[in-house]
């Protein structure tokens, strides 16, 4: 009896002592996003971080600590990059101060597979290394897109030339060079804005928000512009603690197999914030097949063109070529 009972004890210590192996093997990297859990656009967050953490059970543990509230989202990029944070989930235009050819994925209408053919990821890996940043790959939201919401009609997009047009940096150029006066403003005061006639309309994405706006916002123009994808960036300290086998497979996984069906996965989203639209009454302005063609042209045009003042004229040309046709 006493010997059984001292083998059961054995038998049991050895696999706490094995299950405790495996977890001491295990890496733990601490993970922020540039917007809180509970926001629509999240949702891609939440489906990579599941992923990921099922995929390297054991191997590898992202612990997602939230959004702005535990961190500026402009100095995230910054925090990667010191150690301060391991991992970020970022909007490339967030931190084109420490990279400036970040925001050049957003300008493109392809889809994510169209571009990862390119080899687009691979020259961002070597861009974002000399930065002292490890690019990991892209969030991709290819179909998530951007709209000038108004609260007033316009028959045409040359009638928006004047008109005082909230932006973000990355569609400024856009804005601008459809003849309105841009001005860049947080999201959090948009609605303050239009109320107030400070601004005749926004450009945003329509995910989650558009039944708070109905009292300040009737149309909408499309088509949509751009393409929307969130890069994940890593401190190559924390980084070089994984084995090479390891990193080539977290890597692999995410360009290869999980990015492909993140950007499938939008859907149910993009539906939900099409809904909320409909619900909210706004009214679609849409532009005629030579006109919605060259109003994407001006888009993708203006943006390229101020990217080639901020960084070098031939890595402009590069890019561009792998992400316009």
């Amino acid at each position: 009896m006493i010997k059984q009972t001292l083998a059961k004890l054995a038998l049991a210590l050895s696999a706490t002592v094995a299950t405790t192996a495996v977890l001491a093997d295990e890496i733990r990297m601490n993970v922020v996003s540039f917007t809180p859990k509970t926001a629509a656009v999240s949702d891609g967050f939440h489906r990579f971080i599941e992923a990921m953490n099922k995929e390297f059970e054991g191997e590898l543990e992202l612990n997602w600590r939230g959004g702005p509230e535990v961190m500026d989202p402009f100095r995230m990029a910054d925090a990667v990059r010191n150690g301060a944070m391991d991992m970020a989930l970022m909007s490339p235009s967030y931190y084109s101060g420490l990279v400036p050819s970040s925001p050049s994925s957003n300008i493109s209408l392809k889809s994510y597979e169209e571009i990862y053919a390119t080899g687009y990821y691979d020259r961002m890996t070597e861009i974002h290394d000399e930065r002292g940043l490890v690019y990991l790959g892209e969030i991709p939201a290819s179909d998530v897109n951007f709209f000038i919401f108004l609260k007033e009609p316009v028959d045409n997009y040359t009638d928006l030339e004047g008109k005082r047009i909230r932006v973000w940096p990355a569609v400024l150029p856009f804005v601008k060079g459809l003849g309105a006066q841009p001005l860049v403003l947080p999201i959090g005061e948009i609605y303050t804005a239009m109320e107030r006639g400070v601004i005749d309309g926004f450009v945003q994405g329509n995910l989650g928000w558009a039944e708070q706006f109905e009292d300040v916002v009737n149309y909408y123009i499309t088509p949509p512009i751009y393409r929307a994808g969130f890069n994940v960036i890593v401190n190559p300290r924390k980084w070089s603690r994984l084995p090479d086998d390891l990193q080539q497979r977290v890597q692999a996984y995410l360009r290869e197999e999980l990015a492909p069906e993140l950007d499938k996965g939008w859907d149910p989203v993009i539906e939900a914030g099409n809904q909320e639209v409909a619900n909210a009454g706004f009214q679609e302005i849409r532009l005629s097949d030579a006109d919605a063609e060259a109003y994407l042209d001006i888009a993708i045009e203006q943006a390229w063109a101020d990217l080639e003042t901020k960084i070098d004229p031939a890595l402009a040309a590069e890019l561009k070529a792998m992400l316009v046709d």
